[in-house]
């Protein structure tokens, strides 16, 4: 079974989408089931992740609808304010639809990059261990020390850093990026999704400016922890489907390694146990 781990939906009218802009051309429209299918068609891609684009509860309900009728939509990883009095009721409310496998903050959005460690979130953390949900780190290079902190206040938070962190691979960037994330990789019980790389390249990307993150993220997390997604839609910014996902394949060795980067390990990370 070969699992996209990493894809999203949106609909324009919806209104909850305060980063999606017009001059964001590419991505300015809808983008349904309807749209992804027949990429995974052709690829021949078994399930999806569905990944949550707006800060809002409303957008996860609307998320879990659509798992609910498009049978390709393994789980959801959703959004609840996490610094909310309520967030642990509305956490433990959500999780017991089982399309629900785990909740993202968009962190890189949040402009106190120590945010995650506000002693008022604790409650949050502790309700998603409690409902054994996993938590989509969605993180740049300069949180990852904070990410290191959080999760050695809950090591049985079970955790993924979304697009490798998003290395500044067009700036070159590469030093301080590495050593932070092979700390959580070598010190903490953390996943990676491969996933999200090429649009932090420059447009004139080649295999080669992506090669030596994905090596990083192999070494350090693969293949028990390393695990594949498409970023579909925003990818179309940079590639096809296609191209991503046949480039990924070349960074990940053929046989048991790929099987599990590309499907088993999502199983475990999400939970999938009636896969």
């Amino acid at each position: 079974m070969i699992i996209d781990a990493h894809q999203h939906f949106w609909t324009l009218d919806r209104g909850d989408y305060g980063w999606l802009t017009p001059d964001l051309e590419p991505l300015y429209r809808d983008f349904m089931p309807d749209d992804l299918a027949p990429h995974l068609d052709l690829h021949g891609i078994d399930g999806t992740i569905l990944v949550q684009a707006a800060p809002t509860m409303a957008e996860t309900a609307f998320l879990l609808d659509i798992a609910a009728r498009a049978p390709f939509v393994l789980g959801v990883v959703g959004w609840v304010d996490f610094a909310a009095p309520a967030a642990a009721d509305d956490i433990m409310r959500l999780a017991r639809n089982p399309k629900l496998v785990g909740l993202r903050p968009m962190i890189q959005d949040i402009a106190d990059d120590s945010w995650m460690l506000r002693s008022d979130l604790t409650a949050a953390f502790e309700a998603m261990i409690a409902a054994d949900l996993a938590f989509d780190a969605l993180v740049l290079p300069r949180h990852l020390p904070q990410l290191r902190e959080l999760l050695s206040r809950h090591p049985d938070l079970r955790t993924v850093v979304d697009h490798g962190a998003k290395p500044d691979i067009a700036g070159g960037l590469y030093a301080d990026w590495a050593e932070d994330l092979a700390t959580i990789a070598d010190e903490t019980g953390a996943y990676c999704k491969l996933s999200g790389l090429l649009t932090e390249a420059s447009a004139d990307w080649d295999a080669t400016d992506i090669a030596p993150y994905a090596a990083h993220l192999f070494a350090h997390f693969g293949p028990e922890r390393l695990v594949w997604g498409s970023d579909w839609p925003v990818l179309t910014c940079a590639a096809s489907y296609g191209t991503w996902f046949d480039l990924a394949k070349t960074f990940v060795p053929n046989g048991p390694a790929r099987e599990a980067a590309f499907g088993s390990n999502a199983r475990a990370l999400y939970r999938l146990t009636r896969l």
